[in-house]
This record gives C-alpha cells, structure tokens and sequence, in this order.
C-alpha cells in the first residue's frame, strides 16, 4: 500500500503540469482541465491499490483524464456530435512548437501568468492549476481568508473565458511581461515547501522546494541578465542551504540561532553568494529577490550567530522597505532591529503592525519572543498561545510550544 500511495504521489509530481496544459489545449477550459485532472489523480487513489500501479502510469492519467472531461463535456454542453468527442480521446495532432520554454511546466506558468489578468490573480491562479497548492494553501500565503481566495481564482477563470484569453506558447517577447509574475509564483511554491502551512503534510516539502529551484534555473539560463531571476535563484540556493538544519531528529523547528552550521551545505551556499556578488557588481538599483539574497548572504556568512552583521541586516532592510513596504517585511525588519537596539524599541515597531497582521501566527511568535526577552512572562505565553492556535506547520507548532512552555 505504501508503494501505490508512493507511485501515485511521484506521478503527481511528474505528470500534473503536463495533464493540465495538454487538457487546456485540448479543451480550451481551465476549469475542465484541472478538474478532469484532479479527478483522474482520485481515481487513481481508489484503483490503484486494487488494481495495481499501471505499467505507464502517465497514459493512465492522461486516458482517464480525457475521458472524464469529454463526460463533463457531454453533460453541461450536451453536445451532440458523438464523433467529435471520440476525436478528443485521441491525441492524434502535431506536437506544438514550444517557442522559447522547452519545459512543460515552466510553459504552463508563464502561459497562467498572463498579463490581462492582476498581479495577484494570476499568481493565484497559477499556483491553484500548476503549482498543485490547495485553496487553503494559497489563501495562507496571501493572508486571506479562503473563501477571498476561492472567489479571485473562479472571477480569475471567468474573466479569461469571458475575454478568451488563450492558452499559448510563450514567445521570447513574452517573457520579460510576464516573468515577475512567474518569479512570484515559484518564490510562494518554495515557500510553501520551505515552511509547509498544511497540519497533514511533512514540514518541509523538498519537491517543491526542488522544483521551484529547477525551474528558477530554467529561467536563468533564457534571461541570464534579469538581476531579480538571479536574486531569487540565490535566495532560495542561501535558505535550501539550512534545510538539513532546520528540524530536530524530535520533528521540531529548528531556529536560524541555534541550528548547527556545520551541516549547512557548502556548495549552494557558495553558489548562493557568488551570485549575490554578480549583482552588486553590476550596479544596477536591486529589486525584492536581490535584497532578500542579500540578507540571506549576510546570514550564511557568519560562523557563529554572534558573528552576524546585524546592522547590514537593518540597512538592507531599510533598503527593502523602500522597494516592498508590506506589513511582513516590516516584521522581519523589527526582529532585526531587536538585535541591535534591543526588545523594547522592536516591540514597539511590531505592536504597530498589529491590525494588519493579527491573523499571521508569525506576527504573534515575533511578540510572544520579544515579551519573552522583556520578562513579561504572561503576555508572551498570551502571544505564543495565538501563534500556536495560527500555526499549521507541525514542526513550528512543537517549537513554539516547547518555548511557551519554558516560560516561568
């Protein structure tokens, strides 16, 4: 049984991407193609272990899948032409040129990311028909609720039928409207593997983290120029870096303070910084990512914790906050600015952001730590309880509860 559940999880991750564009092609329907596709993998879930894993699980899918949307076809449409909907089985057409992108996920989401649509709806949708995230998942990651989500991702997907928005290979001149959308994607699918906000799943999900760092490759060898693919590659090589690191033999969080750098991986750290050091060299004003890389870099250059250049944390993110004043990157500065002028002064940076971080169980750890350092023990068990009630990875919640519970 474990093995099916395995075959079907690797076929997942290897035919997803795939299934959705060829059903997209084919049917011109995003809706239909990623529900054939998402009741094609259930299938699989109820047949499999009966029936055993089929010699090419891939034909399998995509069989099963076709055949479910012509049935949905038939039924909402009520189409008559029997005929035509037997050619639909069967995938008799020319391959497509695939233009500038030879990989058929990274075609996929820069296809998703298409300029007619907002910035956060189309990285929303993106995630939901490439990414594989759940509603949930996504709606997590933005700091909505899910039923705000839902509603962006279905207007997301009348509007492109509404407008007959197409699904197309990408041209190179595609790429550079549409590729900061593509980056936002990959940066919210690794994160989603870096920091699993799921209570049923690992609390670290290599696949994705892998994937989004092979497809930021791809990226980087068509656009080598672009400072921010090469900024966010280099994040996420500085953070993949300390994954070894970040959870305990026990299954707990491990923090940036206290994990042993000793197993960091040397490799992709050096890959990381090299590439932080090309865009300073080309002084050129960096964007998000470039920061971000930066700040990891500084991170990752220190032996010890108590060797880290706190204050070129704080001016890289002042410089952030210039480029990208969101509430969470305001967090993250206050917890910087706590190793430099102290708990108090941080705390009251945090508090201020408040009413727009209340629902982000990061924010209440910031301040269940900062209480913690000020010795009012109440308040910080207060602000860890709220973290751990928000909290979904499981390795975090073990983290703040352990903290909570050394409280005095």
């Amino acid at each position: 049984m474990i093995e099916v559940r395995e075959a079907i999880a690797q076929a997942h991750r290897a035919e997803w991407a795939r299934l959705v564009a060829s059903l997209t092609r084919r049917f011109g329907d995003l809706d239909i193609a990623e529900e054939a596709a998402a009741e094609a993998f259930a299938t699989a879930v109820g047949r499999w272990p009966a029936d055993g894993v089929p010699p090419n699980p891939g034909a399998w899918l995509t069989t099963t899948a076709k055949r479910i949307a012509v049935d949905r076809i038939r039924r909402e449409r009520k189409r008559d032409d029997k005929q035509k909907e037997a050619q639909l089985l069967h995938d008799n057409d020319p391959p497509e040129p695939v233009g500038a992108i030879d990989d058929e996920r990274l075609r996929l989401i820069f296809a998703c990311c298409h300029p007619a649509l907002a910035m956060e709806t189309r990285v929303a949708l993106t995630l939901r028909m490439v990414g594989g995230l759940s509603v949930p998942e996504i709606a997590r990651a933005f700091l909505v609720q899910e039923t705000t989500m839902e509603k962006r991702i279905t207007r997301a997907k009348a509007k492109i039928k509404a407008a007959r928005i197409p699904y197309r290979v990408p041209s190179p001149q595609d790429l550079p409207m549409r590729v900061s959308g593509v980056l936002a994607v990959l940066f919210l699918v690794f994160n989603e593997g870096y920091l699993a906000t799921g209570p049923d799943c690992d609390p670290i999900r290599h696949d994705l983290t892998a994937e989004a760092i092979r497809l930021t490759r791809l990226i980087r060898a068509l656009m080598p120029e672009d400072g921010e693919v090469a900024g966010l590659l280099a994040l996420m090589l500085l953070i993949e870096a300390r994954r070894i690191a970040r959870v305990s033999a026990s299954g707990e969080l491990v923090s940036l303070t206290e994990q042993d750098r000793g197993v960091w991986d040397a490799s992709l750290i050096a890959e990381g910084h090299r590439l932080v050091r090309e865009r300073l060299a080309a002084g050129v004003a960096p964007g998000r990512y470039q920061i971000l890389a930066a700040i990891n870099a500084v991170h990752t250059s220190a032996r010890d914790v108590r060797d880290t250049d706190w204050s070129q944390v704080v001016a890289l993110y002042d410089q952030l906050v210039r480029v990208d004043p969101s509430p969470i990157i305001a967090l993250n500065r206050a917890i910087a600015v706590a190793e430099l002028d102290g708990p108090e002064v941080a705390l009251a940076a945090v508090d201020r952001l408040g009413e727009k971080l209340d629902g982000y169980h990061a924010y209440h750890a910031a301040r269940a730590d900062l209480l913690r350092r000020l010795d009012r023990s109440q308040q910080s068990r207060d602000a860890y309880d709220q973290a751990i009630e928000l909290a979904g990875n499981t390795a975090e919640t073990a983290y703040l509860t352990r903290r909570r519970d050394q409280l005095g």
